[in-house]
């Protein structure tokens, strides 16, 4: 009953992404193999040459960067597309999030309906991807960055760094966001399974949020930091995300926006060149955590198969500070 072809729409600019069978003869990029994972979920196939497609996107595979220790703690029943899984946060005093996620490869129609209705990608619901778990593992090893201040977190998915970020940095406000209301349910039963673990002075919520959102009276120039990982992969959206960084942060005052993206061919280059057209001002780095470098090392050298065919370009993050010029 379903097609071999699947037209999906991706976000807010609404382009049409055909999702081709897995033995069409077009070449296997990472960017077209994202959206293989998604077709697979609909049609199911065991053949050796869709596992091994699957197998080389930079999704979070066997543990992805092994930063945040995470474990099981209540699969999901056959009839249930849910499953709990505790992220223990290695600080003192080691807090515990317990985040309900999807079981990898259960979309179904409906999300792609929910999809084209609202314009917006599902990717959110797909898995926790590999930057979402480096962009929480930073947050946290800088409270000091973000004691006291205004967060808010773009494209979240299930909202991992958002909710590290509440429960370990004594933020004021954490506002954790996505532009997929499946998602931002998702979210909601986040903040309130993990209540407990946020200070008293944070204030913790979840926000549909659409970057080409003109109506922002009340958000705007109001935080002091944006966060978001791997957002930059779409180009059609670039714009819109650009504008919105800039419309969000404060113009007065020392204010800045943390992205951690992976090359993706020329994406990310030209992201940061809309960045720099709408005048903000932005610095890349490469090695920004010892720890994280470490462990990136090793998966370029296949020392770790946890990760088959790591590829540097499409699998590591790099830290993008963003920031208003100020004079």
């Amino acid at each position: 009953l379903i097609s071999s072809v699947i037209k999906i729409f991706a976000g807010g600019g609404g382009q049409a992404i055909t999702i081709l069978p897995m033995d069409h003869t077009s070449s296997s990029s990472s960017s077209s193999l994202r959206w293989r994972i998604l077709r697979k979920a609909l049609i199911n196939r065991s053949d050796s040459q869709s596992q091994a497609e699957i197998k080389r996107v930079s999704r979070k595979a066997t543990q992805g960067f092994n930063l945040i220790p995470c474990q099981l703690v209540a699969s999901a029943s056959e009839d249930s597309r849910e499953a709990c899984v505790c992220y223990s946060i290695p600080i003192p005093p080691s807090p515990k999030l317990y985040l309900t996620q999807r079981v990898d490869n259960c979309s179904d129609l409906n999300d792609f309906e929910i999809s084209n209705r609202h314009n917006i990608d599902n990717t959110g619901l797909v898995c926790q991807w590999p930057s979402e778990e480096v962009l929480a593992y930073f947050c946290m090893s800088q409270p000091d960055r973000f004691r006291g201040k205004r967060v808010i977190e773009l494209g979240s998915g299930y909202g991992l760094a958002g909710l590290v970020i509440a429960a370990a940095t004594e933020a004021s406000e954490v506002v954790i966001s996505d532009g997929n209301p499946q998602v931002v349910n998702y979210i909601k039963r986040n903040i309130e399974s993990n209540s407990m673990a946020f200070s008293n002075n944070t204030s913790v919520k979840a926000m549909e949020f659409h970057w080409n959102q003109h109506q922002l009276s009340e958000l705007t120039n109001t935080f002091d930091i944006i966060v978001a990982s791997d957002c930059t992969f779409f180009k059609e959206f670039h714009k819109d995300l650009a504008s919105i960084i800039k419309v969000l942060l404060k113009a007065n005052e020392p204010s800045e926006a943390l992205f951690f993206s992976p090359k993706r061919g020329d994406s990310l280059d030209k992201f940061l060149k809309e960045i720099e057209d709408i005048g903000l001002h932005f610095v890349l780095t490469e090695k920004y955590d010892d720890q994280v470098w470490k462990r990136h090392e090793t998966l370029v050298k296949g020392d770790d198969e946890s990760w088959p065919s790591y590829d540097k370009s499409h699998c590591y993050p790099l830290l993008i500070q963003i920031t208003n010029y100020h004079k």
